[in-house]
């Protein structure tokens, strides 16, 4: 079957939830453990990760400048390159936690913004969506980074990311789909729309 031949039709494929248990709650996480029932009436349990979401900013200095941190990353034990990012803060509109993060973590502020889309980068067990904006028309100033947080920040052009990526040393999932939407918009080939920055 082709991709074309497969329809907008899922419900051949659906879950339905019976059950659901939380296992346990953190500041940041919230792992829940559900029964559900699968499409051939048999059971089965799904464990996973309720996450707040979070944005990521291809922040660009010029078309072909951009901005990227390194920092460490616990759970695999390694400082990684990444586009700037941040996790939602409860009721906050995503434009206004990506303004908000570019600044505390670069000290950036930027003229316009257009919202590229959406990245769900761990979909077998966890919840989180990532918003992915552009940001150009950028302004430096003095980053003010939460009490904890450790990184380092620089320019990297698309090219560079794109051989860091090839060479293994760029791993980031969210990362490399900011550049495959950097690319494609580059190209002409997925539009954005320019807004102001929030106020």
């Amino acid at each position: 079957m082709r991709l074309r031949d497969l329809g907008a039709d899922t419900d051949h494929l659906r879950e339905t939830t019976t059950q659901s248990e939380q296992i346990w709650k953190g500041r940041l996480l919230d792992v829940r453990r559900d029964r559900v029932s699968l499409p051939d009436g048999n059971e089965a349990h799904r464990e996973y990760i309720v996450h707040p979401g979070a944005v990521m900013v291809i922040a660009m200095l010029e078309p072909d400048r951009l901005i990227v941190e390194r920092q460490w990353r616990h759970p695999i034990g390694k400082a990684l390159l990444e586009f700037p990012a941040g996790k939602l803060e409860a009721g906050e509109p995503p434009l206004s936690c990506a303004a908000r993060e570019l600044f505390e973590e670069t000290g950036y502020r930027a003229a316009e913004w257009a919202r590229a889309g959406v990245t769900h980068n761990a979909i077998a067990y966890a919840t989180e969506a990532i918003e992915i904006w552009f940001a150009r028309g950028l302004i430096a100033g003095e980053r003010r980074l939460d009490a904890g947080e450790f990184l380092d920040v620089a320019e990297a052009s698309a090219e560079e990311l794109e051989a860091a990526a090839q060479s293994g040393a760029l791993t980031d999932a969210k990362t490399l789909v900011g550049l495959l939407w950097l690319r494609n918009w580059g190209a002409g080939h997925w539009p954005l729309e320019w807004q102001p920055a929030p106020a």
